[in-house]
């Protein structure tokens, strides 16, 4: 099949907005699936994992390959709760194009902002689908208006509804000016009712418009009135889409089986092939500055990327892959450029979300799991040996929530260890780390419901019963003036001794992480012992200095120190570094910094006022209300991590239920004093019990 012919496409949207029930009825409509999954019944084909199917939600992006008019179709689709944007993060990393879906009540939620804003990050083309036409409150016109102010998406209609709500009964095509009815599995043309022809003219001449700008004969056709072919819109429409100048907008109701055949046709119209996003683009292993390009194609050196590691009961772990050039074969022995190490390539698989069909081989564009990867981890660039790249890597956010974790018998410490390794190789988004001073396991992640799944699967898949602790905020930790610091480490205990010594500069660097700065003149500390400097401080780093929470946003310039001929060592010069650093950083009036969170409310007017009044109270802050339908508003702000425990609850219990909310992680930000005391407070005594 010619690689023109291939789609790599993700779902993408808001929880809710029907992303798994869309993808269940392309599945049906493409003959992958004899029935159509339900997600209220737990029978959807891509929500595999027994916490989706009770959940209703989906957790981890499925990749499922399917067929439409000659064109072979990689779906992916991803989950809409916040709590696992890693999984549409890495998603983006690997597809072509996607679809965003929207629901016609709902309009642009937080996670809509999210998932585009991701997808602007790495350019990828999309298209729209309006869901849930037939729900009281649709208004796909006010959908298309929220697309354009709160995304800039460039929204224009390739289709509209005939009518909406209980009366949503078909959808024009704007483009070829035909009209269509739905019974359960078909789509039946009609004329375009007559209160509509308007209407459906006036659109395409919109939509004529706005491409016009990108083709010089479109827009002469245009400009002198002349009728413009279908096909000449349909091919510079295209061509708009995957240079992310518009968004064709697309609508239906995927539930009631209507518009899901159009979105098909739109998927292999109008989202790009693996030839039409060219060449990508890595950077040389020895020289950073220089480049190489891959091309879609067999004859250019392989590459590739792993974006996801599942474990598997019965095959074990399983690597998914993109591949970007080149052939992949059975027994190839590939390099892996991340870990700098050749791995073995066992058996090739293409997945139909729990079916899996062994393949010998694979090419460019494809999307498969190999089974027997020892070392390549989420984010690992796959190449050939003799022609060896980096590529761009995964995006992966800052976890900002902890609890601690312990087998409920002593004799299952070595199945919960292996457990918690096999899911942090999984998701780098979920983070294990052992507390030497408290003897204590934690474990970090994007949210409750993150880790909440994760116990979950502990005791479902491992088989571990596990005892949980209070979740608490993983803060950070940062200086916020500058401070010189001088210590001599000095060690005299027979034999050889220890001696270093280090003079450094610790500065703020907000937003920047951690930067080490070699300034050293007339060596007098030896080049070798500077790496170890840096060594030493960055196991300082994440141990922390003022309550152990890991430090962020500093930077030290190594300027002065001396060494001595014989006692001077690697070991010497990073417990000296270490040291070194920690009092400098305590002198520099250290702040503890807490995750402030981006929040978005849906509430009825009736109760903004206890919802203002209790965000208020959590040191949360109003940025702006808009209305999100009749008789409700949508508020967005900020407000801590800390003060949010429990809030579901809350808020059901202010709003009478009626109310709902999304966060997601915006930044750190310090704490305030008296809140620092009381927690720095809380920390301490916490310590002495242990």
């Amino acid at each position: 099949m010619a690689l023109t012919n291939l789609r790599n496409i993700g779902i993408a949207a808001h929880i809710d907005a029907g992303k798994t029930t869309v993808t269940e009825r392309l599945l049906f409509f493409t003959g992958v699936t004899r029935k159509m999954g339900e997600v209220h019944d737990g029978q959807a084909t891509m929500d595999f994992m027994k916490q989706e199917q009770e959940r209703g939600i989906t957790i981890a992006s499925a990749a499922i390959s399917t067929r439409w008019k000659d064109h072979a179709i990689n779906i992916i689709d991803t989950p809409g709760h916040v709590d696992f944007t890693i999984e549409v993060e890495r998603s983006l990393r690997v597809i072509d194009g996607v679809v965003a879906l929207f629901c016609a009540v709902s309009g642009v939620e937080p996670q809509s902002e999210t998932v585009w804003n991701q997808a602007d990050r790495y350019r990828v083309p999309r298209i729209a689908f309006v869901n849930k036409m037939d729900r009281t409150g649709a208004d796909f016109d006010d959908v298309i208006k929220q697309m354009n102010e709160y995304l800039d998406a460039n929204a224009v209609p390739f289709q509209l509804p005939i009518g909406a709500e209980d009366d949503f009964t078909g959808i024009i095509d704007v483009i070829e000016q035909k009209a269509y009815n739905f019974s359960d599995t078909e789509r039946i043309e009609i004329e375009i009712p007559e209160a509509y022809k308007a209407k459906a003219l006036e659109a395409k001449n919109n939509l004529v418009e706005k491409i016009a700008d990108y083709d010089d004969e479109l827009m002469e056709l245009y400009l002198e009135e002349k009728e413009v072919p279908v096909d000449m819109i349909k091919r510079i429409a295209r061509r708009a889409t995957h240079k992310l100048y518009i968004t064709p907008v697309f609508v239906g109701a995927a539930y009631k089986n209507k518009g899901v055949q159009l979105l098909l046709d739109a998927v292999v119209d109008y989202l790009p092939s693996p030839v039409d996003i060219g060449a990508i683009v890595g950077t040389d292993i020895d020289d950073p500055e220089k480049s190489h390009t891959r091309g879609p194609s067999i004859h250019d050196p392989f590459s590739a990327l792993a974006f996801k590691l599942i474990h598997d009961p019965y095959v074990g772990q399983q690597t998914f892959i993109r591949i970007f050039s080149g052939q992949l074969k059975s027994g190839m022995q590939i390099y892996n450029s991340t870990k700098g190490k050749m791995e073995r390539i066992g058996r090739i698989m293409k997945i139909h979300a729990k079916d899996r069909e062994e393949v010998s081989e694979a090419g460019p564009g494809d999307i498969v799991a190999l089974i027997g990867m020892k070392l390549t981890k989420t984010g690992d660039t796959l190449c050939d040996p003799d022609h060896k790249l980096f590529l761009e890597s995964i995006h992966i956010p800052p976890t900002v929530i902890e609890l601690k974790v312990g087998p409920k018998s002593r004799k299952e410490q070595g199945k919960l260890g292996e457990a918690l390794a096999k899911l942090a190789n999984e998701d780098p988004s979920f983070n294990v780390r052992f507390d030497d001073e408290t003897e204590e396991t934690i474990v970090s992640g994007m949210g409750e419901l993150h880790l909440e799944i994760i116990m979950d699967r502990i005791k479902e898949e491992f088989g571990v019963e596990v005892e949980i602790g209070e979740p608490s905020v993983a803060f950070r930790e940062t200086l916020t003036r500058e401070v010189e610091s001088d210590y001599k480490h000095s060690k005299q205990t027979g034999g050889k001794g220890q001696f270093a010594h280090t003079v450094m500069r610790i500065e703020p660097n907000e937003g920047n992480g951690y930067e080490f700065v070699d300034v050293i003149k007339g060596g007098v500390i030896p080049a070798e012992y500077v790496g170890s400097v840096n060594k030493g401080i960055k196991k300082t780093l994440d141990r922390g200095a003022l309550a152990g929470f890991p430090i962020v946003d500093v930077k030290v310039v190594l300027h002065d120190g001396s060494h001595h001929a014989v006692d001077s060592s690697d070991m010497a010069f990073q417990t000296c570094a270490s040291i070194c650093f920690k009092n400098g950083f305590l002198k520099g009036d250290p702040v503890l910094l807490e995750p402030m969170m981006k929040i978005e409310i849906n509430t009825p007017d009736d109760y903004i006022g206890n919802v203002v009044g209790d965000l208020n109270k959590r040191r949360g802050k109003v940025e702006s209300m808009r209305r999100f339908r009749k008789g409700a508003q949508k508020l967005n702000g900020f407000v801590p991590l800390m003060e949010m425990f429990g809030y579901a609850t809350a808020l059901r219990n202010i709003s009478s239920g009626r109310a709902n909310y999304s966060m997601e992680f915006h930044k750190y930000a310090p704490l305030p004093k008296a809140v620092q005391e009381d927690v720095l407070k809380k920390i301490a005594e916490k310590k002495k019990e242990a």
